[in-house]
């Protein structure tokens, strides 16, 4: 193989630079640019925001991406919401499953050393939250409806006249 049949080699920006003008005079001939979605339309958020990650944020808002942070900073945001997501089930069996997947992706971060900073997050007891989150509901209850609060026993409902053991 002589000198003159061999790949050219780039070797400098001006040799990169003339290859991808020329692969985009291509494509424009071929018309890979033709309809494309807001063709024509200016570029919306270009100059109105200061910080210059705004395009790719937009982005990830229209496309209703979320969770490409590191492990450690969407812990830390879960740990922070962690009582008013559990209760939001209404179950138990659902909060300690919940609290075992978060336990879990907890300890895969913690393991995990490839990348990102480290994670602070502690693993959550699963018992001390099962009970904190019983306490919050009876508390919710109480507030919402008053005459259900328990008075018969430990998170029980008075019983009413029809329900009674006649003597």
């Amino acid at each position: 193989m002589n000198e003159e049949d061999a790949p050219r080699r780039m070797n400098s920006l001006e040799d990169r630079n003339a290859i991808v003008e020329s692969a985009l005079e291509a494509a424009i001939r071929r018309g890979d640019f033709d309809d494309l979605p807001g063709l024509g339309k200016p570029l919306t958020g270009l100059h109105n925001s200061e910080d210059p990650d705004w395009w790719i944020k937009a982005k990830m808002d229209g496309e209703g991406i979320s969770g490409v942070a590191p492990a450690a900073f969407q812990l830390r945001k879960e740990n922070a919401i962690l009582e008013d997501t559990l209760d939001a089930f209404s179950k138990e069996t659902e909060v300690r499953d919940y609290l075992a997947g978060f336990n879990s992706r907890v300890r895969d971060a913690v393991m995990d050393l490839r990348e990102g900073p480290p994670v602070f997050t502690p693993p959550r007891k699963i018992e001390d939250e099962v009970a904190a989150w019983r306490e919050r509901r009876i508390a919710r209850r109480e507030t919402t409806n008053p005459s259900t609060a328990p008075t018969e026993g430990p998170g029980r409902p008075p019983r009413r006249w029809w329900q009674r053991k006649r003597s």
